[in-house]
């Protein structure tokens, strides 16, 4: 068995307490309080810290069609801890400094630098070069130290300053609105990994974040249409949303809200809320629509001397088959396997937050024990899959432009086939494996290196 310093394999295979998650439970989620971060733990890696589930990402009765939540999982350290700055090999004691993602170790796993010293997060250290035009994020609520939390982030791994540009919705519109929306602690650590990530993987992009007055449907898709206003004004380029809901009926009445010129659109696509309950859909909208890039997530496995050797399947990648969006012509070559449905996902990245990344969230913002925090779901893969669309430099004219590509390389050596591992995107949330080819794990795979996307 890969031995992620003896980690990863444990949080996809060992339940050491598995406390019961169901969007569609009668009972209330047990939280706990992490500093001002509300959330519920889920599982405990003996020696670590525990996994937990932030407020912001569960799913509440009656959300479903008129509310969205984040695809966050954080893991909080037994003892606080942090990354050392660029450059610096790290000899500490806590494995969790050599098991967690940096910029570098990522651009290192998805080849947008030379693999070297086997990707270490310990010992590599160049990041990314490159990006341009545009990246949108797009969140609820507002995180009052985005800016300069990017710029602390930036400047300890080694990364260029962000250009970095806020934008803020009221309940009516999203122009020329000086109010911040209300704060939310679990969107605010959103907010924090999804421009960290998108940052890390094309640092020369322009960077829009749209902060919505609130989780409801109508104020998020105000906040992607502005977000896409700005995208296309600044010549084109990636939104990424890394939040939705459970997949409904009536949601293709908003997929317009996907499309704009010289936008790319891309979704997460949620993370498996009750894996091998009967009755527990996990396919969630937005990243159905056939106008998005639905991204999934993945385990990075490393050998026992902390060397990259493969990705595998994230159990708990969400992803299935719509009941609502048909399948778009962009999935035909993959019938046999979608039938009549829109498959998803349709690529994937690291997501495990047993290999999730560094993101710094102040402690005014976020709450918790310090500024750094291990975060995964597939909130990370969303953005990291837009920086490196927007690395690539191709600037598709449209999502569907972006898809078709994609689906032209399925089987190609411009990705990573993940035919490895395990995911609850099933009938009713069975297990299924990952296999060759597309599948509902990780769709066609992982980034082998920019130019496939």
């Amino acid at each position: 068995m890969q031995d992620r310093i003896g980690l990863a394999a444990v949080a996809a295979s060992v339940a050491v307490v598995a406390m019961a998650f169901s969007a569609h439970a009668a009972d209330e989620p047990r939280l706990v309080s992490y500093g001002a971060l509300r959330a519920m733990p889920i599982q405990v890696l003996p020696g670590l810290g525990t996994i937990v589930i932030p407020d912001s990402s569960i799913e509440k009765p009656g959300d479903i069609g008129r509310r969205v939540h984040t695809h966050s999982r954080v893991l909080i350290p037994d003892v606080p801890v942090e990354p050392p700055p660029v450059g610096a090999v790290s000899n500490a004691v806590s494995p969790l400094v050599t098991m967690t993602e940096t910029p570098a170790s990522l651009a290192c796993v998805y080849r947008l630098v030379n693999q070297t010293n086997g990707c270490d997060p310990k010992k590599v250290s160049k990041v990314a070069a490159g990006g341009s035009k545009a990246v949108a994020i797009v969140d609820a609520y507002h995180n009052k130290t985005a800016l300069a939390d990017l710029q602390t982030f930036s400047t300890h791994f080694g990364l260029p300053s962000p250009n970095l540009t806020v934008v803020y919705c009221s309940a009516q519109s999203c122009t020329n609105v000086t109010k911040p929306p209300p704060v939310d602690t679990g969107w605010a650590l959103e907010i924090a990994l999804d421009l960290d990530a998108s940052h890390a993987m094309a640092p020369h992009a322009k960077l829009f974040l749209v902060e919505a007055y609130s989780s409801s449907f109508t104020d998020m898709f105000r906040a992607v249409d502005r977000a896409a206003q700005l995208v296309a004004g600044a010549g084109g380029g990636q939104e990424s949303n890394s939040w939705g809901g459970t997949d409904f009926t009536g949601e293709k009445s908003f997929d317009s809200h996907f499309v704009k010129s010289n936008v790319v659109f891309f979704a997460s696509t949620g993370d498996h809320k009750c894996t091998g309950a009967p009755n527990c859909p996990d396919i969630e909208y937005p990243s159905t629509s056939p106008n998005v890039v639905a991204v999934g997530g993945t385990t990075i496995n490393r050998t026992k001397t902390n060397a990259f050797s493969s990705e595998s399947s994230w159990i708990n990648t969400g992803g299935g088959l719509s009941a609502n969006e048909p399948r778009p012509a962009f999935q035909n070559g993959i019938a046999s396997r979608v039938g009549t449905h829109r498959g998803v996902p349709d690529v994937s990245a690291d997501a495990d937050p047993a290999s999730g990344m560094w993101v710094y969230c102040s402690k005014s913002a976020c709450g918790g024990s310090g500024a750094w925090w291990i975060v995964g779901g597939t909130s990370l893969a969303s953005p990291l899959i837009a920086g490196i669309a927007n690395n690539a430099g191709h600037f598709r004219a449209s999502s569907n432009a972006e898809l078709t590509v994609l689906y032209n390389e399925l089987g190609g050596p411009l990705f990573n086939d993940i035919a490895t591992g395990k995911c609850g995107n099933g009938t009713n949330g069975a297990l299924v494996p990952a296999v060759s080819g597309w599948d509902r794990c990780t769709g066609v795979g992982t980034p082998k290196g920019k130019n496939g996307l």
